[in-house]
């Protein structure tokens, strides 16, 4: 496995053509990444000279190729932008997002402004169907004739545009980004402050960063009409996002997703862990996928184990995925079918435990 001293060196044994320096010298490597056999870093040029250092990234990458081990590398060059003419301002992430060396981004004392209820969705395991869990919960919740929001803290795989189809990037008014509105939902994801197509390599930081803008800086409610729950969509794992929002954010409680099979619910245990330490209360766990392929019943016994409320189960139905591909949850395309009804009932555990 490559180690980031042999990789900076490596780098560094690129020279860049404006000041003979290398790279790391030069302060042309950013949000480098190194895991296991791959690595990857952005180079950011001044505007006008891609060209001239269009070589200079091939010949990084074929240094990080030569080294051994290493079989997958990704060099992203980009150029800053040139002032031009002001349009109506649009929101964007931050400099605190993109480069952790500038000024730290606002950080919360408290729950964002107007928010009277802030629930985490988590699974600890990517690929049990949290984020549709997320979006769905989130719709049947709206559905009781509460005010939600969804913000989409996986900074590095952001589904929300997708599965809600919203795009574009949202307005920004007196010093506060406009969340965009769709299926009776306020939402916010990096993935409507990026371009479609960016790999999002950010080192933790970065991403705690990007997190801590679109809690603090996105008008979620007003004073007249707060916002009654926040649904926040964490990444799979328990690493930098997940603490970022538990130390800066006071969670009123986390639901954990999982699918029946002991290799998920292994993570969906560390998750809860996680959350027990830190003093948020685990609201329960959600069986995702129930059924002849992956299992039935291992969540449930999974709940009682850990001694927290088994909240339903969902059984592996395309239709959920057909909905989230077409970007309108299922609960909101189908609210009579028999998904929305099982999320109803989540929704109404949910609700009364937080008592919104």
């Amino acid at each position: 496995m490559p180690d980031r001293a042999a990789v900076l060196a490596a780098l560094d044994a690129v020279a860049d053509p404006k000041t003979g320096q290398g790279l790391v010298a030069a302060g042309l490597v950013q949000g480098l990444t190194v895991a296991d056999d791959r690595a990857g870093f952005v180079m950011e040029v001044p505007a006008g000279e891609t060209a001239l250092y269009a070589p200079v990234r091939d010949a990084a990458e074929a240094a990080l190729k030569a080294i051994p081990g290493m079989a997958r590398v990704s060099v992203v060059l980009t150029a800053e932008t040139a002032p031009a003419a002001k349009p109506a301002r649009r929101a964007s992430l931050s400099p605190q997002a993109v480069d952790q060396t500038r000024p730290k981004a606002p950080v919360p004392t408290d729950r964002p402004a107007h928010v009277r209820r802030v629930l985490a969705i988590a699974s600890g395991k990517g690929g049990v169907g949290k984020s549709t869990v997320a979006v769905n919960l989130a719709a049947a919740l709206a559905g009781r004739g509460l005010s939600v929001g969804v913000l989409d803290a996986d900074v590095y795989g952001p589904s929300l545009p997708t599965m809600t189809g919203v795009s574009g990037k949202p307005e920004y008014r007196d010093g506060m980004m406009e969340p965009h509105l769709a299926h009776g939902l306020r939402l916010m994801s990096v993935g409507l402050l990026t371009e479609a197509g960016d790999a999002m390599i950010w080192r933790g930081p970065m991403a705690s960063q990007a997190l801590t803008q679109m809690l603090t800086q996105t008008r979620w409610g007003t004073e007249e009409r707060p916002l009654d729950i926040l649904v926040v969509d964490l990444p799979p794992g328990t690493g930098d996002v997940q603490l970022t929002l538990i130390q800066k954010t006071p969670l009123d409680g986390a639901v954990i997703v999982s699918t029946p099979q002991e290799v998920a619910l292994a993570d969906a245990r560390r998750a809860h862990r996680l959350f027990e330490k830190v003093g948020v209360p685990t609201l329960g766990l959600i069986e995702n996928m129930s059924g002849d392929v992956f299992g039935r019943g291992g969540a449930g016994a999974e709940a009682d184990r850990l001694g927290v409320p088994f909240l339903g189960d969902l059984p592996l139905d395309p239709a959920l995925r057909e909905a989230g591909d077409a970007g309108r949850p299922l609960v909101s395309a189908d609210p009579d079918g028999d998904i929305a009804r099982r999320f109803a009932v989540v929704a109404a555990r949910v609700a009364d435990v937080l008592g919104v």
